[in-house]
């Protein structure tokens, strides 16, 4: 079988093919159909390696289509290969390096997710990026009214635009945040319908409705995770998963000492932020009776409500792990055992009545978020 690499790059993308330690070929194209030729249909089976990016996931299932095996390397390991070594790194080196590493064998392998779980990822992409939006406008509308000498009264940010509407301001203020108050009423329709299709999505993963079962998980925070992890049996255990997700301490032991530093902030920067926002609400206002809870509650007393924080949102993670991979609801009591017994169908009830009494709210509050808009939209467009 043929060994080629792909260095993709915003631009161009760089192909290199090698036969038994020599380069055979190479080209650079602007699109991946530039290739068709070498790869196309009908083209000699080939091994395909290519790192892990934005695009990475599209080229992946077009390489496959065509008939070819396709690798996808672990970008956080490419110094295993070469790559970066000496100073010297271009696409057409990058290139040659992988294709000697698939001849060779031993490229460190990123997981590829399902076409299921991507469609999950970009509404969640979708999502995040309206959401700081909309916070971006309103920090901006609160600003400009501050610098006149009006004060806009806090409240959450879903009830903004109904609160602005209400609030007494001057002729000239109002003149001011218009074109701002027009962009974030269609930011916040934009929110509304964007949340009404992840909710959608979400009733076709059976997992996410268990995973808010856990306090202080909503829907986004188990939309995420399964996005990110895709498939729980591919980690071993629940400290392999926290490895993954950049929430265990860096370590530099050596001559018998140990020392251990900061959370190594590897993996998904964005699902770990919504763990430790999930672990400080669950700190602020969870049950009192929670043994979660207790126990990190007991932890900010003993090391700062920082490091608690931090701890609570790993100990979270593997928790929400373990219930996807044994199809459980969380049950309090089974927290800390290491092979508990089938659970109980009377615990699993009630675990989905409180998912359900979760996706009742949310579903309420997101249609009164878009009608509260989409009215201060229509009266806008009357004036």
């Amino acid at each position: 079988m043929r060994s080629v690499a792909l260095d993709l790059g915003v631009k161009e993308t760089s192909y290199c093919e090698v036969s038994r330690g020599l380069v055979v070929g190479r080209r650079t194209v602007s699109e991946l159909q530039g290739l068709e030729d070498l790869l196309g249909p009908g083209s000699k089976r080939a091994t395909v390696a290519i790192e892990a990016c934005r695009e990475a996931w599209y080229v992946h299932d077009v390489l496959r289509a065509w008939g070819h095996e396709v690798v996808m390397v672990d970008t956080t390991r490419t110094k295993q290969i070469g790559m970066r070594h000496h100073g010297r790194k271009t696409d057409r080196i990058d290139a040659e390096l992988l294709a000697r590493a698939v001849e060779h064998g031993g490229i460190p392998v990123a997981h590829v997710l399902s076409p299921a779980r991507r469609e999950l990822r970009d509404i969640l992409g979708v999502r995040r990026a309206l959401v700081e939006t909309r916070a971006q406008y309103i920090t901006s509308i609160r600003g400009l009214a501050r610098s006149r000498g009006e004060r806009l009264g806090s409240c959450a940010a879903d009830d903004f635009v109904a609160k602005l509407a209400k609030t007494q301001l001057r002729a000239e203020t109002l003149q001011t945040i218009d074109p701002l108050v027009s962009a974030l009423q269609r930011v916040c329709v934009e929110l509304a319908r964007t949340n009404a299709r992840l909710a959608e999505l979400a009733r076709q993963e059976p997992a996410i409705e268990r995973l808010t079962t856990a306090p202080s998980v909503g829907l986004v925070v188990a939309a995420a995770f399964v996005s990110v992890v895709d498939e729980a049996r591919r980690f071993e255990g629940a400290h392999q998963l926290e490895s993954y997700l950049g929430l265990v301490p860096r370590e530099t032991s050596t001559g018998g000492k140990r020392k251990l530093g900061s959370i190594t902030k590897q993996g998904n920067g964005y699902m770990r932020q919504l763990l430790v926002q999930s672990a400080s609400g669950l700190l602020r206002v969870g049950d009192a009776d929670d043994p979660l809870r207790r126990w990190g509650r007991e932890l900010v007393a003993r090391r700062g409500r920082k490091i608690a924080v931090v701890a609570l949102a790993r100990r979270l993670a593997g928790i929400l792990w373990a219930m996807w991979r044994r199809g459980t609801v969380y049950e309090p009591a089974r927290l800390g055992l290491r092979a508990p017994s089938r659970q109980d169908a009377t615990v699993e009830a009630l675990g989905m009545k409180t998912a359900g009494k979760k996706a009742h709210y949310r579903s309420r509050d997101n249609a009164r978020a878009l009608r509260t808009a989409q009215n201060a939209d229509r009266k806008e467009a009357d004036a």
